[in-house]
């Protein structure tokens, strides 16, 4: 089992950087593929971005790529997201999720460890 705690949220302008963090407790953080995921007001969660255990592969949202980039530090146990050219439309609760299949997905159904969630506000 894993437990997830993100950082990193806060108030940024349109056009501004901000870069989260998902600090992983438990040995296992180096086996599971890992995920981003975020929840606007009124809309359903969705994928942002994922990570192989190895960091050798990663995949995204169509409407993150090219500003987003996925990382993770399997010695600090610790998963970021940078996200630059923020866009008033990226304003949402982020989270951090662990799967700990085998698969490599965008399906939020394979990822069962999640953390709390993180706010991210982008003004216009």
């Amino acid at each position: 089992q894993v437990q997830l705690v993100e950082s990193g949220g806060g108030l940024v302008q349109a056009g501004g950087s901000l870069r989260l963090s998902c600090a992983a407790s438990g040995r296992t953080f180096s086996r599971y593929a890992m995920g981003w995921f975020r929840q606007a007001p009124g809309k359903e969660r969705e994928f942002v971005a994922a990570i192989r255990w190895s960091g050798s592969s990663t995949l995204y949202a169509e409407s993150v790529k090219g500003r987003f980039t996925i990382a993770r530090d399997n010695a600090k146990s610790t998963l970021y997201l940078q996200m630059d050219s923020l866009k008033a439309e990226d304003t949402a609760v982020y989270y951090c999720a662990a799967n700990p299949y085998l698969s490599f997905t965008t399906n939020e159904d394979q990822y069962l460890y999640w953390g709390q969630g993180t706010q991210v506000t982008v003004s216009s």
